[in-house]
């Protein structure tokens, strides 16, 4: 769908800085690098001017003049993001969020917390400890992720095992809609059968309906003890059978996450010496934690995780027995994602797949690489099914990076499919994915995807060329 939109004239600057103020606005070439570009490999698009605004009515005076004029905008958190979300790919306006970072109540009667979307999910999860409350969701770029980003992704990470992803504890979003109305979503309850529930709808919309400026977020207390263990085997493919036979024997870990040999060795290589030694049979790592609050529950569970992981081949397991050791190994599996992108040129596929079908999906990646010739590093949670298939660029020539990687990664999209799974399990769709959305949806399901945005936003004006636009 061919849609014209009005570039920002110096009248469109001059409004935007009645709104915001001069030392909240940019237009020079430094800033519109920076806020052009994310964690999505080497992309770069630069908008034609930044904004920065502290106050809900700000943003609902930006939309009210972007609607009018037909100005597309772009939302962008902290740029952590890997599917080009935040990108504007139509230049245009990027509101940034980062002076709504504040924390405006951590509710310990109702075990509740409202928050703005730029603050950093580390240091939610820290503040709301000090109240012995917990917040589960915990993407690998915890340390500087945005919680606004991570509604928009419903994003995941090593909790989600257990505790569910960002979607299931999001009880109501204030918002900004393209016309620039506010509005609520829900309510700040538990239960919520209101009519159509739009904050779930909200939740992994990645922009494209409206803008978040206020998260209400469901706590729950914090679990008082943890245990890790760390589980290599010699076969990748034998530590993925090993997942699905934990959840069979009864056991559900708060995290349960799979490296294969070469992430292991990026990852250690780029955050450095670890204190335990990495044999070179080993192909793959496990690394396990269980939680909860009694510690005879905790050792009995990785007494059978024990047993089942000897089942499935292991070798000697390590249990981490101090802090210091946990946060080493939690490093080098937080660490995979950055240490692939400073080795080389990549692609990022988000696979997820019934945990069962784990090993499967490992297997068809490694033999698809082989048919069109590319190396993968594959690791991610694989107690959720979701495996990182990072695409190695290495020595391919520009021409196959260009033309026959695509068609290898359609086949794994193809697998994932067949497999009961998706093409996405937290990144999004953003611009990376979207031209493979078609592989999982029918076109009317497609078509139904775009008059929702349309009731949202008629002008087609926010983070226009995402998803299904």
């Amino acid at each position: 769908m061919k849609i014209t939109y009005t570039k920002v004239s110096q009248e469109h600057i001059k409004l935007l800085q009645q709104i915001v103020g001069a030392d909240d606005l940019f237009i020079d070439e430094e800033h519109l690098e920076k806020y052009g570009q994310d964690e999505t490999e080497d992309f770069v698009f630069k908008p034609e001017v930044v904004v920065r605004p502290k106050t809900v009515s700000q943003i609902s005076e930006i939309m009210k003049l972007a609607n009018t004029f037909k100005i597309p905008v772009t939302a962008r958190g902290a740029g952590t993001g890997l599917s080009g979300g935040a990108l504007p790919i139509h230049g245009g306006i990027i509101i940034s969020m980062e002076r709504f970072n504040n924390i405006l109540q951590i509710d310990e009667r109702n075990l509740q917390a409202t928050v703005e979307p730029g603050v950093i999910n580390y240091i939610f999860q820290e503040e709301v400890k000090k109240a012995g409350l917990f917040y589960p969701p915990d993407p690998a770029s915890w340390g500087s992720c945005s919680l606004g980003g991570n509604v928009a992704h419903s994003s995941g990470g090593p909790k989600a095992v257990k505790y569910g992803t960002t979607r299931d504890y999001v009880l109501n979003i204030e918002m900004v809609l393209p016309n620039g109305d506010v509005i609520w979503t829900g309510a700040n309850t538990l239960k919520y059968s209101t009519g159509y529930n739009l904050t779930h709808l909200m939740v992994g919309s990645e922009g494209t309906l409206g803008i978040i400026t206020k998260i209400v977020f469901k706590l729950i207390p914090l679990p008082k003890h943890d245990l890790l263990m760390l589980v290599p085997f010699t076969s990748a493919e034998k530590a993925c059978e090993a997942v699905g036979a934990t959840f069979r024997a009864g056991i559900t870990p708060s995290a349960m996450e799979f490296m294969e040999r070469d992430a292991i060795d990026w990852s250690i290589k780029y955050a450095g010496e670890v204190n335990f030694e990495i044999k070179p049979e080993w192909q793959a790592l496990l690394l396990i934690e269980v939680d909860g609050n009694n510690m005879d529950v905790l050792f009995t569970d990785c007494e059978m995780i024990s047993h089942i992981m000897t089942e499935h081949g292991c070798d000697d397991i390590l249990m981490a027995d101090s802090a210091e050791q946990k946060a080493a190994l939690w490093k080098i599996r937080r660490k995979v994602g950055e240490a692939v992108k400073s080795n080389s040129v990549y692609k990022e596929e988000d696979t997820v797949v019934p945990r069962a079908e784990l090993p499967v999906l490992l297997k068809g990646v490694k033999e698809i690489g082989a048919k069109y010739g590319f190396k993968s590093v594959c690791y991610g949670h694989a107690g959720d099914g979701n495996l990182h298939v990072n695409i190695i660029k290495g020595d391919l020539s520009d021409a196959v990076w260009e033309t026959e990687l695509p068609k290898g990664i359609v086949e794994i999209f193809e697998l994932c499919k067949k497999l009961g799974g998706t093409i996405s399990g937290e990144h999004g769709i953003g611009l990376v994915q979207k031209e493979y959305l078609p592989i999982v949806f029918p076109s009317y399901q497609l078509e139904l995807m775009r008059n929702i945005k349309k009731l949202f936003d008629p002008n087609l004006i926010l983070n226009p060329g995402k998803m299904v636009f």
